[in-house]
């Protein structure tokens, strides 16, 4: 379920899982705009097990109600610079590394941190070698459950042509595709990936079901849900696609 801008609920083996929580009233947020809340408040998800936070760096992904959302969460995996400055419970994973936790169901769930590049593979990179900021993504996997790969801001054709070569059989790629552009970054070029590009992740990645979040409620999203239907369309996959209003749950299986 898409509850509003990346804020995915993901119910997987007994465990409900939500991914970059934003929970703030439409506002102003620095440079960025809000321009509709969730369509889920968070006191209705509060039996969460796991939230996983791509980066902490932008209001969008992480805003205060979001992260005071994570921080009282059993566990919060996010990148290892956030987790030094989000504190307890979070525990920073570097790229490929796992974290496994015990599902209600008696069976286990790993949760990988993969890539992402948040603007274009040309953009000027810090001295760590990231574009923008530090951003993982997330693949969870287990015995008798789907594979779901939960993008994160990433604009990286190529990098989802890395993850798709060495984490094979994913089943559900839920993936942040509303062509993101701030004024003065990177030429406003896209910083998360357009409807096109989302289409073409989806080809490259082979997964019987995409989610498509990322896409409403903040100004800076330049693609919408009609822009990713259409795409999708024209690319063939239209059969792929999950996407619903804001708040309705969707079949992780096709």
């Amino acid at each position: 379920m898409v509850v509003g801008g990346p804020t995915t609920v993901i119910d997987l083996g007994g465990l409900r899982i939500v991914s970059d929580p934003t929970f703030d009233a439409p506002g102003s947020y620095g440079y960025l705009t809000k321009t509709e809340g969730p369509a889920v408040a968070e006191d209705r998800l509060a039996d969460v097990d796991l939230v996983l936070v791509s980066h902490d760096n932008h209001a969008d992904n992480l805003d205060d109600r979001g992260r005071a959302f994570a921080l009282a969460a059993p566990l919060l995996l996010t990148t290892t610079g956030g987790a030094e400055r989000l504190g307890h419970p979070a525990k920073g994973l570097a790229t490929w590394h796992t974290h496994t936790l015990q599902r209600p169901d008696g069976g286990e769930l790993t949760v990988t941190a993969v890539p992402a590049v948040h603007g274009p593979e040309d953009g000027e990179r810090d001295v760590d070698g990231n574009v923008n900021c530090q951003v993982i993504g997330f693949v969870l996997s287990g015995d008798d459950v789907p594979t779901v790969y939960i993008s994160g801001d990433n604009a990286s054709l190529g990098t989802v042509a890395e993850i798709a070569r060495r984490i094979a059989g994913i089943d559900v790629a839920v993936l942040h595709a509303g062509a993101a552009r701030v004024r003065g970054k990177f030429r406003e070029r896209p910083v998360s990936l357009d409807s096109v590009r989302a289409a073409a992740a989806a080809a490259v990645l082979g997964a019987p079901v995409t989610i498509a979040a990322h896409y409403t409620g903040w100004a800076h999203f330049t693609e919408g849900r009609e822009s990713i239907e259409r795409a999708f369309d024209d690319a063939g996959l239209a059969f792929t696609l999950a996407i619903a209003d804001l708040g309705t749950w969707l079949p992780l299986r096709p």
